[in-house]
Protein backbone atom coordinates (compact mmCIF):
# COMPACT_ATOMS: atom_id res chain seq x y z
CA UNK A 1 0.00 0.00 0.00
CA UNK A 2 1.31 3.48 -0.72
CA UNK A 3 1.49 6.60 1.57
CA UNK A 4 -2.19 7.73 2.09
CA UNK A 5 -2.43 11.32 0.96
CA UNK A 6 -4.71 14.09 2.07
CA UNK A 7 -8.53 13.74 0.57
CA UNK A 8 -10.71 16.84 -0.02
CA UNK A 9 -14.81 17.12 0.78
CA UNK A 10 -16.81 19.81 0.54
CA UNK A 11 -19.95 19.10 1.81
CA UNK A 12 -23.19 21.47 1.80
CA UNK A 13 -24.93 23.16 4.97
CA UNK A 14 -27.52 25.10 5.21
CA UNK A 15 -26.36 26.53 8.87
CA UNK A 16 -22.65 27.39 8.26
CA UNK A 17 -22.50 29.39 12.25
CA UNK A 18 -24.04 26.01 13.77
CA UNK A 19 -21.80 23.25 11.66
CA UNK A 20 -18.86 25.64 12.03
CA UNK A 21 -18.90 25.05 16.03
CA UNK A 22 -19.50 21.40 15.68
CA UNK A 23 -16.77 20.19 13.20
CA UNK A 24 -14.29 23.12 15.15
CA UNK A 25 -15.76 22.07 19.35
CA UNK A 26 -17.31 19.07 18.77
CA UNK A 27 -15.25 17.36 16.42
CA UNK A 28 -12.17 19.18 17.63
CA UNK A 29 -11.15 20.01 13.86
CA UNK A 30 -8.59 23.14 13.36
CA UNK A 31 -10.05 25.93 11.41
CA UNK A 32 -8.40 26.82 8.02
CA UNK A 33 -9.50 29.69 5.99
CA UNK A 34 -13.08 30.77 5.69
CA UNK A 35 -15.20 33.16 3.90
CA UNK A 36 -18.81 34.24 4.53
CA UNK A 37 -19.84 31.10 2.39
CA UNK A 38 -17.41 28.49 3.39
CA UNK A 39 -15.11 26.87 5.84
CA UNK A 40 -12.16 24.97 5.61
CA UNK A 41 -11.00 22.52 8.40
CA UNK A 42 -8.51 19.76 9.46
CA UNK A 43 -10.43 16.57 9.18
CA UNK A 44 -7.37 14.26 10.81
CA UNK A 45 -4.94 15.43 8.27
CA UNK A 46 -7.82 16.24 5.62
CA UNK A 47 -9.25 18.77 4.59
CA UNK A 48 -12.94 19.21 5.28
CA UNK A 49 -14.85 22.27 3.82
CA UNK A 50 -18.30 23.25 4.97
CA UNK A 51 -20.53 24.99 2.20
CA UNK A 52 -23.54 27.31 2.40
CA UNK A 53 -26.27 25.63 0.81
CA UNK A 54 -29.42 27.37 0.71
CA UNK A 55 -32.28 24.71 2.64
CA UNK A 56 -34.24 22.79 0.68
CA UNK A 57 -37.30 20.73 0.69
CA UNK A 58 -36.01 17.49 3.18
CA UNK A 59 -34.80 14.89 1.17
CA UNK A 60 -35.56 11.74 3.22
CA UNK A 61 -32.17 9.75 3.49
CA UNK A 62 -31.55 6.26 2.24
CA UNK A 63 -30.16 3.69 4.17
CA UNK A 64 -28.76 0.18 2.98
CA UNK A 65 -28.32 -2.95 5.39
CA UNK A 66 -25.38 -3.84 6.67
CA UNK A 67 -24.16 -5.97 9.32
CA UNK A 68 -28.04 -5.80 11.20
CA UNK A 69 -28.00 -1.80 10.72
CA UNK A 70 -29.24 0.40 8.81
CA UNK A 71 -26.50 2.73 7.15
CA UNK A 72 -27.19 5.93 6.09
CA UNK A 73 -26.06 6.51 2.26
CA UNK A 74 -24.21 9.37 1.48
CA UNK A 75 -21.84 9.11 4.50
CA UNK A 76 -18.45 10.11 4.79
CA UNK A 77 -15.62 9.88 7.57
CA UNK A 78 -11.90 8.55 8.34
CA UNK A 79 -10.42 5.41 9.22
CA UNK A 80 -8.51 5.91 12.62
CA UNK A 81 -6.21 4.49 14.11
CA UNK A 82 -7.72 1.71 16.68
CA UNK A 83 -6.39 3.35 19.86
CA UNK A 84 -7.72 7.13 18.67
CA UNK A 85 -11.32 5.58 17.21
CA UNK A 86 -12.04 4.42 21.07
CA UNK A 87 -11.16 7.91 22.72
CA UNK A 88 -12.74 9.67 20.01
CA UNK A 89 -16.23 7.92 20.68
CA UNK A 90 -16.19 8.32 24.26
CA UNK A 91 -14.84 12.24 23.89
CA UNK A 92 -18.17 12.20 21.67
CA UNK A 93 -20.38 10.66 24.23
CA UNK A 94 -19.15 13.34 26.80
CA UNK A 95 -20.37 16.00 24.50
CA UNK A 96 -24.07 13.99 23.65
CA UNK A 97 -23.32 13.29 20.39
CA UNK A 98 -26.82 11.49 19.34
CA UNK A 99 -25.13 8.44 17.45
CA UNK A 100 -27.43 6.99 14.83
CA UNK A 101 -25.21 3.80 14.98
CA UNK A 102 -23.60 3.88 18.32
CA UNK A 103 -20.12 2.51 18.25
CA UNK A 104 -19.56 -0.96 18.10
CA UNK A 105 -17.53 -3.71 16.08
CA UNK A 106 -18.74 -4.69 13.06
CA UNK A 107 -17.77 -7.98 11.57
CA UNK A 108 -16.39 -9.49 14.89
CA UNK A 109 -14.21 -12.43 14.43
CA UNK A 110 -14.54 -12.49 10.13
CA UNK A 111 -12.65 -10.75 7.53
CA UNK A 112 -12.53 -7.05 7.60
CA UNK A 113 -13.61 -6.38 11.43
CA UNK A 114 -13.57 -2.85 12.25
CA UNK A 115 -15.05 -0.47 14.89
CA UNK A 116 -17.57 1.90 13.65
CA UNK A 117 -19.81 4.47 14.65
CA UNK A 118 -22.32 6.70 12.77
CA UNK A 119 -23.80 9.91 13.48
CA UNK A 120 -25.03 13.52 11.65
CA UNK A 121 -23.76 16.77 11.64
CA UNK A 122 -26.53 19.62 12.83
CA UNK A 123 -27.12 19.69 8.55
CA UNK A 124 -28.05 16.51 8.59
CA UNK A 125 -24.67 15.20 6.84
CA UNK A 126 -23.75 11.80 7.74
CA UNK A 127 -20.94 10.94 9.14
CA UNK A 128 -18.98 7.46 9.85
CA UNK A 129 -15.51 7.15 11.79
CA UNK A 130 -14.25 3.51 11.83
CA UNK A 131 -10.78 1.84 12.88
CA UNK A 132 -9.40 -1.33 12.15
CA UNK A 133 -7.13 -3.34 14.35
CA UNK A 134 -4.92 -4.85 11.18
CA UNK A 135 -4.82 -2.26 8.53
CA UNK A 136 -4.22 -5.00 6.20
CA UNK A 137 -7.63 -5.43 6.34
CA UNK A 138 -8.94 -1.90 5.15
CA UNK A 139 -9.73 -3.57 1.47
CA UNK A 140 -9.84 -7.26 2.19
CA UNK A 141 -12.40 -9.37 0.66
Amino acid sequence: MSAVTPFHIAIPVHNLAECRTFYRDVLNCEEGRSSDQWVDFNLFGHQLVIHYKPKTTKEEMHHNPVDGHDVPVPHYGVVLPWEVFQSFSEELRTKGVKFIIEPYIRFQGLVGEQATMFFLDPAGNALEFKAFKDMKQLFAK
